[in-house]
């Protein structure tokens, strides 16, 4: 049996942080004039900030120069920061803790894959960050999804082959970023969005522990 990695997205798979971006957003396009909807904000899944903030102004059909862009880009991460100002264990999405302390009991290796800059502060809020033995964020990383490079550079911090490596997501790109690095992917969602992934659950409260253990014994 080859050793395994399990790699985990952030935003919607191990925290509902999506709510909080979204509001930063929302208040950012609200100031510019002009409204954005939670059916827009589906489209910056698994989506950088500064391609976020590109879709955002097409949206509004705002114009910005160099200077106006970076201060927006600021602006709504610090709005951000301010709203997981007070997160806490409660925000950590149902039977998580459970699937990583079962990893843990069972010494696979865990990292987190997340496009977020704000990764790791995260992580220490909702107390999961010693669950992880890698963590590779958008400070990490120049390519950004469905690129493989996050993934690519967490298998490698955890010393498993790719293709050996286990990747929850909650976005298309995503996993298309998990397949492209020829790795098994697992769409945590609706199986119809994510239709692309090898394995589908709603939530982890639908992932029987036997499901890992499957997993292990396979790859």
């Amino acid at each position: 049996m080859n050793k395994i990695g399990f790699i985990f997205d952030l935003d919607g798979v191990i925290v509902d942080t999506a709510k909080y971006h979204y509001l930063a957003w929302k208040k950012l396009a609200n100031e510019l004039g002009f409204d954005f909807t939670d059916e827009q904000n589906e489209l910056f899944k698994g989506v950088s900030r500064k391609r976020c903030l590109e879709i955002l102004l097409d949206i509004g059909k705002v114009k910005a120069t160099q200077e106006q862009f970076d201060a927006w880009m600021v602006e709504k991460n610090e709005d951000y920061l301010r709203y997981i100002e007070n997160m806490d264990a409660s925000e950590i999405l149902p039977d998580v803790t459970k699937v990583l302390k079962y990893l843990k009991s069972k010494e696979v290796p865990i990292a987190l894959g997340s496009a977020s800059k704000n990764a790791k502060p995260i992580l220490e809020k909702v107390g999961l960050l010693p669950y992880f033995d890698a963590i590779v964020d958008g400070n990490s990383v120049t390519k950004a999804k469905p690129d493989p490079e996050v993934f690519l550079i967490a298998a490698r911090k955890l010393g498993v082959r790719a293709k050996d490596c286990v990747v929850f997501e909650d976005a298309v790109a995503g996993i298309e970023a998990a397949n492209n690095a020829e790795m098994t992917s697992i769409g945590i969602g609706d199986a119809r969005v994510l239709s692309g992934a090898d394995y589908n659950f709603k939530d982890f409260t639908e992932i029987d522990l036997s499901f890992f253990e499957n997993l292990m014994n396979t790859k």
